[in-house]
């Protein structure tokens, strides 16, 4: 073993036996064999370690010591320690052994920290043993291999979804996207077309403005009610005091602010300075902003939005063209190659006079975000007019992904 300790992770089961294994893998002398000895010496109540033993008088090699992470209150919850758990960590490291993921020649110089998490409420013995000798063989594997890699978490880091959160935190990570306004001033109407709404992935729901001025930037919250994995912007087109309004729509969980352009540079780059601190989208709205690329460019590189909201403009071609400028990658959103270039990676979302016609051709252009209102949340069949839009959208995109660790190698 080259580096000075390996570290190593896996959760495996469901229900209350679910087993989730954190260990850390290294030399007696070094850091590693420090803990494991410190573990053995300095005892704390309801946290005691012990020794993995594959059964009593049979300490398992490497010489492993497994730490309880829930308080362990009882006899009761001891037994499920000293037990199942305790023979299935020893197991699983002797068989780790056994199958080469660690040198044979090497367990009398290293050892090995296990955290073990049993629910106080398990009470299947076999699950706790079965589930917790997969987790920990799976995590010294892993810690062997260097699993994960720097490339994995970078593919995954938006894909993923914890199963105790309860929801699906979502970046835009693969476009196009249909962004839904809610340009309306009832909650009610609000309600029925989010009931009627697809649930996919391809779907952004704005808060738009009228119901944030209405109702304040709260009705967030009540849109996360209704849909709790949705991707929600708040449509604040803040011009002033952008730190304020864009802590504010944070704490409400909206996924992303909508700035005014129409703001000075100074202002604009303390709101998207906001939004990196909390950790949220910053959408530059260009909404009559004149020279929109000359502002955009104005910013420095890293204060520049994630996304540039363009509105349709049928007189910039011709206003371009009479200035003599280059139009030939012009669109009626206006040059989005040339944006794209100037933001660096960022995204354009594209609004006005888009329906299901003219769809493909915005995307075709370079748009990531279809913006649609009036054609769907004006619709006496509100599902039907979204599906109109979708119907020229990739599918979702983990839609035919299994949710599982399918890169780790089977040798």
């Amino acid at each position: 073993m080259d580096p000075m300790y390996r570290i190593g992770e896996a959760l495996i089961g469901d229900g209350p036996e679910l087993a989730h294994i954190d260990l850390l893998i290294g030399d007696k002398f070094g850091p590693v064999g420090q803990a494991f000895a410190n573990g053995l010496s300095n005892l704390s109540v309801g946290h005691t370690p012990l020794t993995s033993v594959i059964r009593p008088n049979l300490m398992t090699k490497p010489a492993t010591l497994i730490i309880p992470k829930v308080t362990v209150g009882d006899l009761d919850a001891a037994s499920k320690i000293f037990g199942p758990a305790q023979t299935a960590v020893a197991r699983a490291v002797a068989d780790a052994v056994e199958d080469g993921y660690i040198p044979k020649d090497i367990v009398e110089d290293i050892v090995i920290n296990v955290s073990v998490f049993i629910d106080p409420s398990a009470e299947d013995y076999r699950k706790i043993y079965q589930y917790n000798y997969g987790a920990t063989k799976l995590a010294i594997r892993r810690a062997m291999e260097g699993y994960p890699s720097i490339d994995k978490v970078l593919a995954e880091k938006d894909r993923g979804t914890h199963p105790i959160m309860g929801f699906r935190v979502q970046k835009l990570w693969s476009p196009p996207y249909l962004q839904v306004a809610l340009d309306l001033d009832s909650k009610e109407a609000m309600a029925k077309i989010l009931n009627d709404l697809p649930d996919k992935e391809r779907v952004l729901i704005e808060a738009g403005t009228p119901l944030v001025k209405k109702f304040g930037v709260g009705v967030v919250e009540d849109i996360r009610a209704l849909r709790p994995s949705a991707f929600i912007i708040a449509d604040l087109k803040t011009l002033d005091v952008g730190r304020v309004e864009i802590k504010m729509a944070a704490d409400a969980t909206a996924d992303a602010v909508a700035i005014s352009g129409l703001g000075t540079i100074e202002s604009i780059k303390k709101a998207i300075h906001e939004t990196q601190k909390q950790g949220i989208y910053a959408i530059l709205d260009m909404m009559n902003v004149a020279d929109f690329e000359e502002k955009l460019s104005q910013l420095p590189d890293d204060l520049k939005p994630d996304i540039v909201l363009l509105h349709r403009n049928v007189d910039l071609e011709t206003y371009k063209a009479e200035k003599g400028e280059d139009v030939s990658e012009m669109t009626e959103w206006g040059n989005i190659k040339k944006i794209k270039e100037i933001l660096g990676g960022g995204l354009i979302a594209v609004a006005g006079g888009i329906t299901p016609d003219n769809v493909e051709e915005a995307i075709d252009k370079g748009a990531d975000v279809i913006i649609a209102g009036r054609y769907i949340i004006g619709s006496r069949d509100v599902r039907r007019s979204a599906q109109d839009f979708l119907a020229h959208f990739p599918p979702d995109p983990d839609n035919m992904r299994l949710a599982m660790d399918e890169d780790e190698q089977v040798n």
